[in-house]
């Protein structure tokens, strides 16, 4: 019998794509979070004013979708500066449909769509949370111009404001389910991160010799990021978590020169002793419980990546004490994230030319049709062009599946009972349902379908599932024609990733060779380095699952990858050896990084064409 990893590989890319789907335990959380969300509709129905509850229930649910596993520092701005955009996009779209009279122009509004989605487009190109912002800015313009709400446009603003602030607030509230350790629960996503950094630390170097060892350093890499990420936001509470904090910060800090040294090793290809996995596993307990992390084994320093393992291991357990703390690992802790790309480059302008042509052809079309639910076109029509939902076909291929299994499940419902509170219930059960159907774009927008269809009928429109699903499946036809335009600029946003990737392996390199002293600068371009590297694998994959006609933009973008992982992992080695020899460098890493460094120029050269 063929299982479905062994049939995802025999199918075309674009179409395996759609098979995947992302794992992990069910943040159970986020669920409770995403139930209590629907509270302030709840109270708008209890209140008999149900459409006053729409805005706030649209708010919770976009935020809900944006509400992802990660502290809760970083949640403030993941989750509060997409709502503020939403908040905005809904006045000014309130503004705009009464400029332009009862919400309908063949002219006016898509021209106007059009202009903003150019602009939200751009912007969205420069990182996560602009994206995020850019798309509810978007989504809920069209919907302030086309959604037949009796509230006016500032008071929908502040609802859907307050309904997005409520699963922030719930975000920041709600402790932790089976949380470890004593330290405060508001902690608790940062100090999960940090160990996590530690357990890669232990499988890399269990990994060491053996074919894992890649995707080791890569699974290291990742929870560098995330712990990078999580420890970003603001202090939740300056004074009384200062000291918890700083002692995190240090912490995570320690974990540098760890990093660097099992990534030296790593590099080195030799297999390990098991025993010596058992120190980052002790320490990665001592975060997630604050306790001490008590004797730490170490290595026989008998070569210069064993030597720099001892001294990491000996500066974490001073810092774990509270008696170190000022060692190279502690200086580099503030490493700066990759740089964003920018919003007017040849990425951010081929990809806001086809949000603008997107918007300005889909508001055409259902202002033509003049269909009752017009602004569920366009509004659609945001989602799927986002190119991090996964390659373009198979969002489309996702979207119809869903929309149909949405309006189908909606209809069932529809039978079954009548009312607003099976409504609000509804509502609440796609609440708590969001945060695990945002793992398939399929079952995310099924999810979304049935809350959608909920919400209309409180709205006080007309049952409207049939329409649901012409709409989407109009949406998905005209971002698939939209998304395979030759428009300029196609294909620089693998090129652009890769050039962002190169030039921090080479600034990596250089300060190693220069100021091999400099502990604080090379750690925070290693991590720049290595960061910008997974950034440009994540566009590579995404360009290189889509149809035939775009995917071949990539092509010997994978060669230019691996050329650039290469060479840190070796400028890493290097540095290792630097920090642990009287002598320059040994000949044997100078000629590898000579040979790298024109491997890379070689394989740079297919793209470049």
């Amino acid at each position: 019998m063929t299982t479905p990893s062994l049939l995802a590989h025999r199918l075309p890319p674009w179409l395996a794509h759609v098979l995947r789907a992302q794992r992990g335990p069910v943040p159970w959380n986020a669920v409770f979070r995403g139930a209590l969300a629907a509270a302030p509709l709840l109270v708008s129905v209890l209140a008999e004013r149900p459409t006053a509850g729409v805005p706030a229930a649209l708010g919770a649910m976009l935020a809900g979708i944006n509400d992802r596993p990660g502290s809760r520092r970083a949640s403030v701005a993941r989750l509060g500066l997409p709502a503020l955009a939403g908040s905005a996009g809904l006045l000014l779209g309130s503004m705009i449909a009464a400029a332009v009279g009862d919400g309908r122009s063949l002219v006016v509004l898509p021209v106007v769509f059009g202009l903003l989605g150019l602009a939200a487009g751009a912007l969205s190109s420069t990182g996560p949370v602009a994206s995020a912002c850019g798309t509810q800015v978007l989504v809920a313009v069209v919907i302030g111009a086309g959604m037949p709400l009796p509230e006016p446009g500032p008071l929908r603003a502040l609802l859907f404001l307050a309904g997005a602030g409520w699963l922030l607030l719930l975000r920041l509230l709600l402790p932790s389910p089976g949380r470890l350790g004593t330290g405060p629960y508001r902690l608790d996503g940062e100090r999960e991160a940090v160990a996590a950094v530690y357990e890669a630390v232990a499988r890399l170097l269990e990994a060491a010799g053996g074919p894992g060892a890649r995707v080791g350093r890569a699974a290291l890499s990742a929870a560098l990021d995330h712990a990078q990420d999580a420890l970003a936001g603001p202090r939740l509470r300056r004074y009384a978590s200062s000291s918890a904090e700083r002692r995190l910060h240090a912490r995570y800090a320690a974990a540098f020169p760890l990093a660097e040294a099992a990534t030296a090793l790593a590099w080195a290809g030799d297999p390990l002793p098991a025993r010596i996995v058992e120190g980052p596993r002790r320490l990665a307990a001592a975060v997630r419980t604050g306790e001490s992390c008590g004797p730490v084994p170490a290595p026989a320093p008998t070569d210069p990546g064993l030597r720099a393992l001892d001294k990491a291991l000996l500066h974490a357990a001073s810092a774990f004490d509270g008696t170190g703390g000022t060692g190279p690992g502690r200086r580099g802790a503030r490493s700066p994230a990759s740089v964003p790309g920018r919003a007017w480059g040849a990425a951010g302008r081929e990809y806001g030319l086809r949000v603008a042509l997107c918007c300005a052809t889909s508001t055409v079309l259902a202002q033509w049709l003049h269909h009752e639910h017009w602004y569920w076109l366009p509004a659609t029509t945001v989602f799927l062009v986002k190119p991090d939902l996964g390659p373009l076909a198979s969002r489309v291929v996702c979207r119809a599946v869903g929309t149909v299994a949405g309006a189908a499940a909606f209809g069932v419902l529809a039978l079954l009972v009548s009312g607003p509170f099976p409504l609000v219930a509804s509502v609440a059960l796609c609440g708590a349902l969001l945060p695990v159907a945002t793992r398939h774009f399929a079952a995310q927008t099924t999810v979304v379908t049935v809350l959608v269809l909920s919400l209309v009928l409180l709205g006080g429109e007309p049952p409207a599932s049939w329409g649901r699903v012409v709409e989407s499946l109009l949406a998905c036809a005209t971002v698939l024609l939209v998304g395979h335009l030759p428009l300029p600029g196609r294909g620089h946003t693998v090129r652009a990733a890769l050039d962002t990737a190169v030039g921090a392996a080479h600034r990596y390199l250089v300060h190693v060779l220069d100021t091999p002293e400099d502990h604080s600068g090379r750690g925070a371009l290693r991590r720049d380095a290595y960061r910008s590297l997974a950034a440009a694998r994540t566009a590579i994959d995404l360009s290189s699952a889509e149809l035939p006609p775009v995917a071949r933009h990539s092509a010997g973008s994978e060669s230019v990858a691996g050329a650039v992982e290469r060479l840190i992992d070796t400028t890493t080695a290097c540095a290792v050896q630097l920090d642990h020899r009287a002598a320059e460098l040994p000949r044997p890493h100078a000629e590898m990084l000579a040979a790298q460094l024109s491997e890379l120029d070689r394989s740079w050269a297919v793209p470049a064409r």
